[in-house]
């Protein structure tokens, strides 16, 4: 079979991206709706309206659920209204917080609030999202994973646990449904210039020491995942299974 351009497309798709009010989560999905998908934009903040302008602007469509990821005993149930409405063709976990504490003060709250809403509610959504792309014999997962996947980080064992673990339950995933039609993947994101770094970047040392290191020269932008995103969306990607891919400018490779 030759290859084709509409492998990329998502025409007639439906992705969910939860986290999509700004940065990550909200150039991911105008990329998906650039390619044709229409987008479940899930926060837990009323303020999504800068996402859906963007959508607009590619002429793409979109619809809004608000959610608290931290409460993971209701978040099923939260769930239930979309997938009565929508097929989900396409699962983006992206929503995810990070809390700066050396590890021998870490405290224990902020530990379980950040592992609640970057792991517990992830796999949450996997599986309640995931039994209904299985019963449909096909559907992409794609996780977000981070450069914490791999490295130990500097006091932030608590994301740094959690990132490892997304790493984790991605292959797990992967080798249980991909013979069911459903490929579950993860991109890891290097230094990216979001809120969650404003603190590493406006560090004037960590910053520099940061760029020295980037091959690339350069922090990376949000849209620089974009189109990672839509590959692993895609029919493209249909023999990609339990994949990390990092997006980083080459840091990895140093």
């Amino acid at each position: 079979m030759s290859f084709q351009l509409d492998y990329f497309s998502l025409k007639g798709k439906t992705a969910l991206v939860t986290g999509a009010r700004t940065g990550i989560g909200q150039a991911i999905s105008v990329g998906l709706a650039a390619a044709g998908a229409h987008l479940i934009l899930v926060g837990h903040q009323d303020n999504m309206h800068e996402t859906q302008e963007q959508i607009v602007k590619v002429q793409g469509t979109s619809e809004t659920f608000l959610m608290d990821l931290g409460d993971v005993d209701g978040l099923g149930a939260k769930l239930q209204p979309i997938l009565e409405k929508y097929q989900i063709d396409i699962l983006v976990n992206n929503a995810g917080v990070i809390y700066r504490e050396p590890a021998a003060a870490h405290n224990m709250q902020e530990w379980n609030r950040v592992l609640d809403v970057n792991i517990n509610s992830v796999f949450t959504l996997c599986q309640t999202i995931g039994n209904q792309m299985l019963a449909n014999g096909a559907g992409k997962i794609i996780n977000i994973a981070s450069l914490l996947s791999f490295q130990g980080g500097i006091n932030v064992p608590s994301y740094t646990a959690s990132k490892h673990a997304i790493a984790g339950l991605t292959k797990a995933l992967a080798n249980e449904w991909a013979s069911g039609g459903v490929q579950v993947n993860a991109i890891a994101p290097g230094y990216i210039s979001t809120n969650n770094t404003e603190a590493l970047r406006n560090d004037e040392q960590r910053n520099k020491s940061i760029l020295e290191r980037i091959p690339a020269g350069r922090w990376g932008q949000a849209d620089d995942l974009a189109g990672t995103a839509v590959f692993l969306a895609s029919r493209a990607s249909d023999y990609v299974s339990g994949h990390v891919l990092v997006v980083d400018g080459g840091w990895m490779g140093r």
